[in-house]
C-alpha cells in the first residue's frame, strides 16, 4: 500500500521521534510502536523519483529476525514469477592476493544460510508497506516535542551536529564503487570477494538461489573511483572481469555505477539530554565502517534492536527520555560496535600494506584461519549474528 504523505508535526506529545526515515529509522519506528509507543516518524521514505539505489544489504539472521518480528522482511513469494528480493548465501569464498584462501559453507554451520542478499528498494517497500499498517506512527516533516528523539540521519547528521555530540572521523582513501552486473553464468547462492592490490572487490549474488546477477561492492583509491564513474560500461566490465579472474563469465551492466568515501567514524558520545527531553543515536549518525564485511546495516539494526529493548524493559517510574536509561543502550551498543570497527580497519590496513612480508604473512594467515576449526566456526556464527550456537 502507498504510505501516506508526511504532514507538518502535530500539536499533541509523542512519546519518540525519530529523525531519519532509512531502513534503521523505520525498524525502530515498528519496534516502538509494537510496545505501544507513540512515534513521530521524521522524513519521507525514498520515492519512485529518487536516484535508484543499487547497493544491496547483507542481513544476518539476528537482523532478518528483527525484520520479521516487525512483518518487513520480504519474503519470496514462490507463485510469483519476478525476481525474488531475498538471496540466500549458502558459501561465501574470500582470496587473498597471493594464493591466500578462505571458505565458509552454510552447511559447515548446521545453517539454511550464512547470510541474506536483500535488495535495498525491496526491503525499503516493506518497511513502509509495515509502517502504513501501524496505528502507532505518523510520518511528519517537521520533528515535534517528544520525552526522547532518536537521531538516524545517516553519517552527516545535522540534527547531531546541532547538539554537539562530536563525530570522529577517519576518512579511508578509498570509495566504494557499487554497481549491478549480470553475469553469463550463474553465481550459485555464493558471495565471492577478493583482497588485491590494496583494492577490496566483492560480487553479492542476486535473484534468487539460481540468479546470475550480482551486486558489485569495489573499495578502490578515490581518484580511481571517480574514473570508473566516466568510464564506459564495456571498460568498467572488462576491469571488474579481470579483478575476478572471470569467476562468473563475461559480465554485463544492469545499472550505472555510484561511489561514494569511505571513513571510519564513531560519536563519542551516544545521549544526551536537552531542555525538550532526551536525545539518542543509532545507526550511521552514530558509526560507520568500511564495508569488507558486509556487516554495517547489521550493526544500525542491533542498535534499533537494543534501544527498543531497553525503553522496554525500564522501569515504570522512568522517563523514556532519562539519561540513566539511555546510558544502558550506549554501553551495550559502544563496545560492540567499537570492536567492529576495529576488525574492519584492521583488515583494511592489512591488506591495502604493500610490503611483501606483509603480504606473504597475511595471506599465511588466510590459510591457516581456514584450518583453524573451531575457532572459524565461531566467527562464522558472530558474523552470522547466532553467537550462542
Amino acid at each position: 500500500m502507498n504510505s501516506p504523505a508526511p504532514r507538518t508535526g502535530s500539536a499533541r506529545r509523542f512519546d519518540v521521534a525519530i529523525r531519519g526515515a532509512g531502513v534503521v529509522g523505520q525498524t525502530l519506528a515498528l519496534l516502538l510502536a509494537r510496545d505501544r509507543l507513540r512515534v513521530a516518524l521524521v522524513g519521507a521514505p525514498r520515492g519512485p523519483q529518487d536516484t535508484p539505489d543499487v547497493r544491496a544489504y547483507a542481513i544476518n539472521a539476528a537482523s532478518r529476525d528483527v525484520l520479521r518480528s516487525v512483518r518487513a522482511w520480504p519474503e519470496a513469494d514462490p507463485q510469483d514469477d519476478r525476481v525474488p528480493p531475498i538471496t540466500p548465501v549458502s558459501a561465501m569464498q574470500v582470496w587473498g592476493d597471493d594464493g591466500g584462501e578462505l571458505q565458509f559453507s552454510a552447511d559447515d554451520q548446521g545453517a539454511d544460510a550464512l547470510t541474506w542478499i536483500v535488495d535495498v528498494p525491496a526491503l525499503e517497500q516493506r518497511l513502509s508497506d509495515a509502517i502504513g499498517f501501524q496505528g502507532g506512527i505518523e510520518r511528519v516533516s517537521e520533528a515535534p516535542n517528544a520525552a526522547l528523539t532518536v537521531v538516524c540521519e545517516g553519517k552527516r547528521s545535522q540534527t547531531r551536529a546541532e547538539l554537539g555530540l562530536e563525530f570522529d572521523v577517519r576518512p579511508y582513501p578509498h570509495k566504494a564503487v557499487a554497481a549491478r552486473l549480470r553475469c553469463d553464468q550463474p553465481h550459485g547462492g555464493i558471495a565471492r570477494q577478493w583482497f588485491s592490490n590494496g583494492e577490496v572487490m566483492a560480487l553479492l549474488p542476486l535473484g534468487g538461489a539460481f540468479g546470475n546477477s550480482v551486486a558489485l561492492v569495489w573499495s578502490v583509491p578515490a581518484q580511481q573511483a571517480d574514473a570508473w564513474l566516466q568510464a564506459d560500461p564495456t571498460t568498467f566490465t572488462q576491469a571488474v572481469q579481470a579483478r575476478c579472474a572471470q569467476a562468473l563469465g563475461h559480465m554485463h551492466m544492469e545499472s550505472p555505477a555510484q561511489a561514494w568515501p569511505l571513513e571510519l567514524s564513531r560519536a563519542q558520545r551516544w545521549i544526551a539530554r536537552t531542555a525538550q527531553g532526551g536525545v539518542a543515536l543509532a545507526g550511521d549518525a552514530a558509526h560507520a565502517m568500511h564495508p569488507l564485511a558486509g556487516q554495517g546495516l547489521n550493526v544500525g539494526l542491533a542498535d534499533a534492536a537494543e534501544l527498543a529493548r531497553v525503553l522496554q524493559q525500564r522501569e515504570y517510574w522512568r522517563e523514556l527520555g532519562d539519561l540513566k536509561l539511555l546510558r544502558r543502550y550506549e554501553r551495550a551498543r559502544a563496545a560492540e560496535v567499537g570492536a567492529m570497527g576495529w576488525v574492519t580497519d584492521g583488515l583494511f590496513g592489512l591488506f591495502a600494506h604493500g610490503d611483501s612480508r606483509v603480504q606473504a604473512l597475511r595471506n599465511w594467515g588466510l590459510n591457516g584461519f581456514d584450518r583453524s576449526g573451531p575457532l572459524k566456526r565461531w566467527i562464522a556464527r558472530q558474523a552470522m549474528g547466532q553467537p550462542h550456537l
